[in-house]
């Protein structure tokens, strides 16, 4: 007649997945952004900043790769990072609408 504790236990985990999903997303598209930021902008050299520069790029580019094969370029802009980060929120809503469907 009540819940029993392995679907309470079920609908904590798929909480706790949709918030790291949630989380893992919204991170990644701020990272795009620093990428996109520190792209644009020309700092003097500093060996912190190249590690940073460089971090983001293994962290982001290949990823930008993917679109820029398939968007192309609108003269000098790079409109592969606005698919991109259209994709990942698309694809938060649809894993959120099937975890909730799970809960």
């Amino acid at each position: 007649m009540g819940t029993t504790p392995q679907w309470m236990l079920l609908a904590d985990t798929v909480s706790t997945i949709e918030s790291f999903i949630d989380a893992f997303i919204l991170v990644y598209i701020l990272l795009i952004f620093a990428f996109i930021i520190l792209s644009w902008v020309r700092l003097p050299y500093s060996i912190w900043m190249n590690r940073v520069q460089r971090f983001l790029y293994d962290v982001v580019d290949p990823y930008l790769r993917l679109f820029r094969r398939f968007v192309p370029m609108v003269g000098p802009l790079d409109l592969s990072p606005v698919i991109a980060v259209l994709v990942l929120i698309v694809l938060r809503q649809v894993i959120d609408n099937v975890l909730s469907r799970l809960n």
